[in-house]
């Protein structure tokens, strides 16, 4: 294991390196102008949400390790009660996200998010300007009722294959399908953390939280506002990479197997009786390890059974169909199994010379066993940040962690096959990888890692297809019962995931998978962090400073102040850290001043959403950086603009939605 070291601040990213720049004289001009009136303990807090905010921002900790510190350190230096520490993983906020996971999870495994955004797309011809309309409303929907990194990650294959039929650049659509995600999110209570968030934040503090479609009248202004920037202003900032040999353009399994010449490849090898494969086991076969071989199925011939005996007499029946198996590492071999392989000649050949087996020609039947429905085929990208780059598949133990298959490397510089065994991996490769439908389907929840493309989840069988329509229902009956007020936020979307796993929509093993555990550790571990800035003092003695500061300027300015700190911060942090660090500032500042908080509150939540200056601030921009061939410099040539739009638009709506 490497041993554990911090990089030089001058290393880093440009982004990081000037986050560090501003955090840090930020809290020394805290300290420095406070300091008459600061106690220790103000000093200790600031202290470690300095030491939090630097971690967040370079990532050389992980931030829910960094959170988890946060919540022991407040409790070690007695800030904190462990009650009031551990508070978080008991609020209804944390308890609430954790459950529109797994009801948007059950969304994206029916394939009822998928339905509805092709059926949408169906719509938009062929121009530019109509698919990008298409693709913004589209995500913009999906994403104003589940994660918008979900929508992003199920629309991405299908709005890059509208963009290869039509012959245009991905790299024109793509940036519009993660700030449509990001736009969406704004418009509903539900969309985002920091919606929640600060709707949570007015309830403990004995005002009227905000209620499901509050957002929606400066929400679905700003979705318009960003369709129309991007399909003027926008449309001629885009990049257009169409030439470059990083784009990448989805196929249907039939056609990428052509493309490897995986059916060329393939050979029927028999498991002789003498063979002294027979007992062991695939693992103990070495075939991918020594030969660089793939097994694809195995056929075995049904056990005869005795239909009736009569004295010395039997009558045995054996079905004449083999069985297909799926193969694993514990599954052994017996003789007369029949291996439907994918190798080179060379390695067929030693294969077969090593364990005493009889080779065969490959039917053209045999190409069922590349990809039916129950396996198949996809191509994974490696995005920038994935934990396998610099690392070699037998250094991870692939097929062994994610039981699947690797059958090619696709790396752009390079023409020729890759040594599957020793080859380190790099940002932009492309793994071809064989296996169940299903457990493709699972490196999709491992989305620093890979990125699925392709349809996968339209390969399936029919069953989870068919509950498509009741996780609909369910959904339906959620949004109606919040909308309504019959029950909390909390009650109904809890009781959702649960009938979600009970109808069979997703298993609870498979709900477990879809929760963003270290976004919910995130959350409840910041919490503590906000109640300690509040308990020691820090709020009220920063917020009664910037009020005196701001008191003579119209509350509409100190909306558009709030916006703007907050989008700065969440172009580097998560927002939901950012919102749950800045909210209840906003709060005191609203208090102090003798306004209504709602509109500085909700300018903090929807600035939170504003993440379209960095590729890192936010999962959906990660998720379309390689595909799409972009830049850091697109985000922030396309971001930056609509960020000071979105504020002065925010400035102007929010007084008349909410008065001061």
């Amino acid at each position: 294991m490497k041993p554990f070291s911090i990089p030089r601040v001058a290393s880093l990213p440009f982004l990081e390196q000037q986050s560090i720049f501003l955090f840090v004289p930020f809290v020394q001009f805290v300290i420095k102008k406070y300091n008459t009136a600061m106690t220790f303990e103000m000093i200790l807090t600031l202290g470690i949400l300095a030491f939090a905010i630097i971690f967040f921002v370079t990532e050389w900790l992980r931030v829910d390790v960094v959170a988890l510190i946060v919540v022991i350190t407040l409790m070690v230096t007695n800030l904190l009660t462990p009650t009031e520490a551990i508070a978080g993983f008991s609020s209804t906020i944390v308890l609430t996200i954790a459950s529109l996971f797994v009801i948007g999870g059950a969304i994206l495994q029916t394939g009822l998010a998928a339905s509805i955004g092709r059926q949408i797309l169906k719509v938009a011809g062929g121009g530019q300007t109509s698919l990008m309309i298409a693709v913004m409303l589209t995500v913009a929907i999906l994403s104003a009722f589940m994660s918008d990194t979900g929508t992003v990650a199920v629309l991405l294959p299908a709005v890059i294959s509208m963009a290869a039929s039509v012959q245009l650049s991905p790299s024109k659509l793509l940036i519009p399908l993660s700030f449509g995600a990001l736009l969406g999110g704004s418009t509903t209570l539900i969309g985002t953390p920091p919606n929640l968030i600060v709707s949570d934040l007015l309830s403990e503090n004995g005002m009227q939280p905000f209620q499901f479609f509050d957002y929606a009248p400066l929400g679905i202004l700003l979705v318009v506002v960003g369709i129309l920037f991007m399909v003027t202003l926008g449309k001629r900032m885009l990049p257009d990479r169409t030439r470059e040999k990083g784009l990448l353009r989805f196929e249907t399994p039939e056609e990428i197997a052509e493309r490897y010449r995986l059916p060329d490849n393939l050979y029927r090898l028999r498991v002789r009786a003498a063979s002294t494969l027979v007992g062991k086991s695939i693992a103990e076969g070495e075939f991918g390890a020594r030969f660089n071989v793939n097994i694809l199925e195995i056929r075995r011939k049904p056990e005869a059974k005795t239909m009736v005996k009569l004295g010395e007499t039997r009558l045995i029946w054996q079905a004449d169909k083999a069985k297909g198996l799926k193969p694993s590492a514990e599954t052994t071999f017996q003789p007369d199994d029949l291996l439907i392989v994918q190798g080179t000649a060379s390695g067929i050949s030693h294969l077969a010379a090593s364990w005493n087996l009889g080779v065969q020609p490959a039917k053209r039947s045999d190409e069922q066993a590349i990809s039916n429905e129950e396996v198949g085929i996809a191509e994974v990208l490696l995005p920038q940040r994935s934990r396998l780059v610099g690392k070699t598949l037998s250094e991870l133990s692939f097929g062994r962690i994610y039981r699947l298959t690797v059958l090619g490397i696709q790396r752009p510089s390079e023409g020729e096959s890759l040594n599957l065994k020793a080859t380190p991996l790099r940002f932009g490769d492309t793994l071809l990888v064989q296996g169940s439908w299903k457990n493709i389907l699972a490196l999709r929840q491992k989305r620093r890692d890979f990125v699925v493309m392709g349809h996968p989840e339209a390969m399936q069988g029919p069953p989870q297809r068919a509950k498509a329509p009741l996780a609909g229902l369910i959904l339906l009956a959620m949004l109606l019962s919040m909308v309504g007020e019959f029950m909390p936020l909390t009650t109904s979307s809890m009781l959702a995931a649960l009938l979600m796993i009970l109808t069979g929509c997703l298993s609870i093993d498979e709900a477990y998978n879809v929760i963003d555990w270290k976004s919910i550790v995130l959350v409840a571990g910041m919490l503590p962090m906000s109640a300690a800035l509040d308990k020691v003092g820090l709020v009220a003695l920063i917020a009664e400073n910037l009020t005196t500061i701001l008191g003579a300027l119209n509350p509409i300015w100190i909306v558009g102040g709030l916006f703007l700190v907050t989008s700065l911060f969440t172009q580097v942090l998560s927002n939901t850290a950012t919102a749950v660090l800045i909210a209840p500032l906003a709060l005191a500042i609203g208090q102090n001043l003798g306004i209504q908080p709602h509109a500085l509150l909700m300018s903090v939540a929807v600035a939170a959403s504003m993440a379209f200056a960095s590729p890192v601030a936010s999962p959906v921009n990660t998720l379309v950086m390689g595909a799409g061939n972009y830049r850091f410099s697109d985000y922030i040539k396309l971001g930056a603009p609509l960020i000071l739009i979105a504020m002065v638009i925010t400035m102007l709506v929010l007084p008349l939605l909410f008065p001061f």
